[in-house]
């Protein structure tokens, strides 16, 4: 895999997503986030830049094997209710979104063992952004 581009979260995501991840059950997918988390340059929410994925942001983006672009909304699992245009921050591709801005690429583990080459093309809505720090 090609070097991690650098990623950006809030202190208010970061206690969140750390809550979160001390009541799950060791995983990949687990270790992953928490590695993220890790290497993540942290701000206070009324710092974060605009451009960056958060969670609770909604996110166009596409993927390199193929030529269609998704619009999600990064979530917690705890907010996961079926819907097409969500996305949990403990799938793969969500845990890749998390903290990239525009125009950044990741390549991330996928599932079956294949490379997701995923690219932000536009954070559509960013809570911190509008000024929402409850979601």
């Amino acid at each position: 895999m090609a070097q991690l581009p650098p990623i950006t979260i809030s202190t208010l995501d970061l206690a969140r997503l750390e809550a979160l991840l001390d009541k799950q059950p060791d995983s990949e997918a687990v270790r992953r986030l928490e590695d993220e988390l890790e290497r993540a340059n942290v701000v206070a929410p009324q710092d974060m830049p605009a451009n960056i994925v958060t969670m609770n942001s909604v996110i166009r983006f596409s993927m390199a094997r193929d030529d269609e672009t998704f619009t999600k909304t990064l979530c917690f699992p705890r907010d996961m209710d079926g819907s097409k245009d969500k996305i949990s921050v403990l799938a793969p591709i969500g845990s890749a979104l998390l903290g990239l801005a525009v125009g950044q690429t990741i390549e991330w583990p996928g599932p079956n063992g294949k490379t997701l080459k995923v690219t932000i093309a536009d954070v559509e809505y960013q809570p911190e952004r509008a000024g929402d720090y409850q979601s």
